[in-house]
C-alpha cells in the first residue's frame, strides 16, 4: 500500500511491520538513501521519540524495585530543579515569576506536566535556544553539553506553568534520562542496554550506530539532514538524548512492543505497563494539548493513548501503534521528517494494521 511512496520519490524506503500474536509480517521497499545501497530488514534507522516509551520504562524498572517513587519530589537527585521559580504569566516575561506551589516529581517528569516543554513564549523559548540545551525539533546537531552542565543550565529557567499544571512536549523526557543515571550511578545508556536491550535481544538500539554500514540517511523533505558515514551517531554524544537520541531497527522496536503488551516480560511488572499504558492527564489538560496530541488522545508515560490503542510517533520519520484487544502491532520506519510528510501518507500509514 505505500510502495508508491517510494516509487514516486516521497521516500527513500521504508521498513513495515506489522504483528499480530506470534505471526509477523514485514515488507522493505526502497533504499538506504536516494542515492544508496538497497534497504534491508535490519537497517539502522534514527528512530527519535520512540526513545521517550523506552526511556520511560526505564523509570518504571526503578519504580518496581523501590529505587524511585512517582510522588517524592525530585529534589535530592535534581536539585538544579528545588524550589523552581514559575512565570506569573505563561506568556510573560522571563523574570516576571513567583516560587512554585509544589516540588517536582517523577510522576510529572513521566507525564510531561513538570512545566517545561516547547513552549509558546518567544522570551523563554528563546532563552532556552542560547543556553544551548536543544529541547526543540530534530535531535540534530546534539547539544554539546554533558548531563551536569545541561541540568545547571535548565535550572536557572523559570518554568513556565505550576508543576501538575499543564501538559508540554518534551523536556521530561531529557530530564528523566538525567534523573534514571544519577539515581543509578551508571551512563543511561549502560543502564538501557543491561536492563531493557539485553534482556530483549535489542542487540542494534543504542545512542550509537552499531553498523555504519547498515546506517539510513535522514532527511526533511528531499533535502539531507544526517548522512549514513558523516552521521553524529557514529559518536559517542555527550549528552545522552532521552527525548531523541536512539537508533534502532524494525525488530529492536517490536521486541519492546511485545514486551509491553506482554504485561511487562522479563523487564517491567503488569501494574508498571498498565500504568504506562493509561491516560494520565485531566479532561483540561487532554483539551489543552489536543493541537499536538489530537481529538480523543491522552498521554501515559512516554506513549499517546486513545481510541483503544496506544504508542507513539519518531520524528524523522517513524510511526508506533498497539491495539491491545487485537493483540496487534505496528511499526513504520522511514528516512523522511514526519512533518514533511504529505497528508495521504499520515492517512494510509495509520491505517489498521492488520
Amino acid at each position: 500500500m505505500l510502495s508508491k511512496y517510494v516509487d514516486d520519490g516521497v521516500l527513500a524506503g521504508l521498513v513495515s511491520l506489522v504483528s499480530r500474536g506470534d505471526e509477523t509480517r514485514v515488507e522493505v521497499i526502497g533504499r538506504t538513501a536516494f542515492d544508496g545501497p538497497e534497504l534491508h530488514r535490519d537497517s539502522l534507522f534514527r528512530v527519535a521519540s520512540f526513545t521517550k516509551p523506552i526511556v520511560a520504562a526505564a523509570a518504571m524498572i526503578l519504580v518496581d524495585e523501590l529505587r524511585l517513587s512517582m510522588d517524592t519530589p525530585v529534589d535530592d537527585l535534581l536539585p538544579e530543579l528545588a524550589n523552581p521559580a514559575v512565570l506569573r504569566q505563561p506568556d510573560g516575561p522571563i523574570d516576571d515569576t513567583v516560587r512554585a506551589a509544589r516540588p517536582i516529581t517523577l510522576r510529572d517528569l513521566l507525564t510531561f506536566r513538570l512545566g517545561l516543554g516547547e513552549s509558546d513564549n518567544p522570551a523563554l523559548r528563546q532563552r532556552e535556544e542560547e543556553l544551548e540545551l536543544r529541547t526543540f525539533g530534530p535531535p540534530v546537531p546534539r547539544t554539546p553539553l554533558d548531563p551536569d552542565e545541561w541540568m545547571r543550565r535548565l535550572g536557572t529557567l523559570p518554568l513556565q506553568f505550576q508543576p501538575g499544571e499543564r501538559w508540554l512536549y518534551s523536556t521530561g523526557s531529557h530530564v528523566l534520562g538525567v534523573l534514571i543515571a544519577r539515581a543509578t550511578g551508571q551512563p543511561l545508556g549502560d543502564f538501557l542496554r543491561e536492563r531493557i536491550f539485553e534482556p530483549l535481544g535489542m542487540h542494534d538500539t543504542a545512542f550509537t550506530a552499531s553498523d555504519p554500514a547498515r546506517l539510513t540517511t535522514a532527511y526533511v523533505g528531499n533535502d539531507v539532514l544526517d548522512t549514513a558515514f558523516g552521521s553524529q551517531w557514529l559518536s559517542e554524544p555527550p549528552f545522552p538524548d532521552a527525548s531523541g537520541g536512539l537508533i534502532s531497527t524494525a525488530d529492536d522496536f517490536h521486541a519492546f512492543a511485545r514486551m509491553l503488551l506482554a504485561g511487562g516480560d522479563r523487564v517491567l511488572s503488569p501494574a508498571a505497563v498498565a500504568e504506562m499504558t493509561t491516560n494520565q492527564l485531566t479532561p483540561a489538560q487532554r483539551v489543552a494539548a489536543v493541537d499536538f496530541l489530537g481529538p480523543e488522545t491522552g498521554w501515559g508515560y512516554g506513549l499517546s493513548v486513545g481510541g483503544g490503542r496506544y504508542g507513539w510517533a519518531g520524528g524523522l520519520g517513524a510511526l508506533w501503534s498497539t491495539t491491545p484487544a487485537e493483540q496487534t502491532i505496528s511499526i513504520l520506519l522511514t528516512q523522511r521528517a514526519l512533518w514533511t510528510w504529505p497528508e495521504e501518507l499520515f492517512a494510509e500509514a495509520n491505517a489498521p494494521a492488520w
